[in-house]
């Protein structure tokens, strides 16, 4: 029983990490991570060229486990660069996504706190520093943002994106 027990949870932390394919850790800061472009579409859209940027947002976080600002709406085609800050003495990240796609994640999180991160949906950000995100956001519909370090979600570090 120990052995199957041990091979269930190698499997899913490879699962883990293929389904989220992070790569830079909880301990380094987005900030210099260089800028890429990638095709794959999820539902909340896909990731955005930063030649292709039309809105600039600043998106906040702090030790209160709230965003500022809350919730946010964008145009369906829009290409949004968020610069992220970290006000707060303690890691905290913003990653875009379903609700469904989100508590998934988080549940990873819970079991895998260290997991590594690198991903264009993410920014991870240390305390004091900042971090940039761009997203073209190409599906009409209700998406979220959300700190998925352990506790922040479940203490209310979400916020809703309607795209029209």
């Amino acid at each position: 029983m120990y052995y199957r027990n041990t091979a269930v949870a190698v499997v899913l932390a490879l699962a883990a990490g293929a389904a989220w394919s992070h790569g830079g850790s909880h301990e380094k800061s987005t900030a210099a991570r260089p800028a890429k472009v990638s095709t794959e579409e999820h539902a909340f859209g896909r990731a955005g060229d930063l030649k292709k940027v039309t809105r600039t947002i600043q998106v906040g976080m702090d030790d209160t486990m709230h965003f500022t600002p809350g919730d946010l709406v964008l145009k369906k085609g829009e290409t949004v660069k968020f610069v992220v800050h970290n006000n707060g003495k303690i890691m905290h990240e913003m990653v875009i996504g379903t609700m469904a796609e989100l508590k998934a994640h988080a549940e990873v999180m819970r079991k895998f706190p260290g997991m590594e991160h690198d991903e264009p949906y993410m920014a991870h950000v240390e305390p004091n520093k900042q971090g940039d995100l761009v997203w073209q956001f190409t599906r009409a519909g209700e998406f979220f943002y959300a700190c998925l370090i352990p506790g922040h979600l479940e203490a209310g570090m979400i916020a809703k994106i309607t795209v029209k």
